[in-house]
C-alpha cells in the first residue's frame, strides 16, 4: 500500500495515481506532475489515500500550480483552438476524410497533439509535415472512435442529463443488444442507441440486476401452478415481480394477477409451435412411464463334448489326394 493521488488532466478524463510526497492535496486542486509525456498540469479528483500500486513506482507531483503556471494553462488552451482552425483549413487542402475533434499543447509547448475521426485508414503524413512547417513543433495525430469523440466534445443525451462518458464513466464498457432484450426496451436502434450511434452505455448498468430477476422470474409462455389452479404466463414484469397468468380452467377469461413468490413452475418453456413439449406436460402430470427394460438373452452354451468325440477329432487327418495325371499333348 502507498499514500496516492488521483489527478485528472481534462474535464471527465480518466484518473491516475500519482505520488503526494509529503503534500496534502484536495479535490479540485491545480497541480504540476511529471509524465511520461513531460510536465503536465492538471487537477486532483481524488484526495490522499493509500491504494494498492503493485509494486510499481510512482511518478511524482512536483509542485502545486502557481500563478505562472495558471497562466500558461490558459495560454496553451487558446493557442489550442488556434491550431484547431489551422489544421481544418490544411485538412480541406490536402482532401483528406477525417474529422478533427480536439487539439491540444502539452504544458511545455514541446508537441501539439490532435485528435480525429475517420472510417477508414487516413494517409495524413503530408499533413503532419505541412503542420510541423508551421507550428515548428512536435505534431502527433490520434484516430479516436466515435465514443471517445462524444466524450471530449460532451453534450446532452436523451435523459436530459449530460452524457455519462463525459461525467464520470472513466472507460467504456462492452454493451450488447442482448442487455436491451432481457430488460424488455425497445430492439428499435434509434431508441437505444446515443448521441455517437452505438448502443447507450446506461443499458450495462442493471444489467447484473436483471440477470439475478430472471432466474427467479418465470418467462412468458412457462407453465405455472398457482392457488387458484394449473395456468400458463402471459406476462412478467421482472422489476415487480408481478405476473398475469391465464388458467387452465378459464381459458376464456381474462388472465388473472398474480405474484412471482406465488407461483411455482411446472414447465420452464414451450416446444417452438407455442405449445408446452408433449414430454414435459407428461413428466410434469406423472403420465410418463418407461417400460421395464427387458433382460438381454442368454446365450445358448454347446454342452461339453465327450471322450469318443474328443478322439474322434484327435484323430481326423486330412487324405491324401493322388495327384492327377497331367494329359499328354
Amino acid at each position: 500500500m502507498a499514500m496516492t493521488v488521483g489527478i485528472r488532466f481534462r474535464p471527465g478524463g480518466k484518473v491516475y495515481d500519482f505520488d503526494p510526497g509529503e503534500m496534502i492535496l484536495l479535490p479540485g486542486e491545480k497541480v504540476v506532475v511529471e509524465t511520461a509525456r513531460g510536465l503536465e498540469c492538471g487537477e486532483v479528483a481524488r484526495a490522499n489515500r493509500e491504494t494498492a500500486t503493485n509494486g510499481q513506482p510512482l511518478k511524482p507531483v512536483i509542485r502545486r500550480a502557481n500563478a505562472e503556471d495558471r497562466r500558461r494553462a490558459e495560454e496553451n488552451a487558446a493557442k489550442a483552438r488556434q491550431a484547431m482552425q489551422v489544421c481544418q483549413e490544411r485538412i480541406a487542402a490536402h482532401g483528406l476524410d477525417m474529422k478533427l475533434v480536439d487539439a491540444e499543447y502539452a504544458f511545455d509547448d514541446s508537441k501539439i497533439t490532435f485528435d480525429f475521426t475517420a472510417e477508414g485508414r487516413v494517409d495524413f503524413r503530408n499533413l503532419v509535415k505541412d503542420l510541423a512547417g508551421v507550428f515548428h513543433t512536435r505534431i502527433e495525430l490520434h484516430q479516436i472512435g466515435v465514443r471517445d469523440e462524444a466524450k471530449k466534445l460532451g453534450g446532452v443525451g436523451i435523459c436530459g442529463q449530460p452524457f455519462c462518458c463525459s461525467r464520470f464513466l472513466r472507460d467504456f464498457q462492452p454493451v450488447s443488444i442482448k442487455m436491451a432484450k432481457e430488460q424488455g426496451l425497445s430492439l428499435n436502434p434509434t431508441k437505444i442507441s446515443g448521441s455517437c450511434g452505438r448502443l447507450m452505455c446506461c443499458l450495462k448498468y442493471e444489467q447484473d440486476t436483471y440477470e439475478e430477476l430472471l432466474k427467479l422470474s418465470p418467462k412468458v409462455g412457462a407453465v405455472v401452478m398457482t392457488p387458484e389452479g394449473r395456468g400458463v404466463v402471459t406476462e412478467s414484469n421482472v422489476l415487480t415481480g408481478k405476473l398475469k397468468v391465464r388458467l387452465d380452467k378459464a381459458p376464456d377469461s381474462p388472465a388473472v394477477d398474480m405474484m412471482r413468490e406465488d407461483v411455482s413452475v411446472v414447465i420452464r418453456d414451450k416446444a417452438p409451435g407455442g405449445k408446452p413439449k408433449a414430454a414435459e406436460v407428461a413428466e410434469a402430470d406423472g403420465k410418463l412411464e418407461q417400460p421395464p427394460a427387458k433382460p438381454a438373452p442368454k446365450a445358448e452354451q454347446a454342452p461339453p463334448a465327450t471322450g469318443e468325440q474328443k478322439a474322434q477329432k484327435s484323430d481326423h487327418r486330412p487324405r491324401n489326394r493322388r495327384p492327377r495325371n497331367k494329359r499328354q499333348g
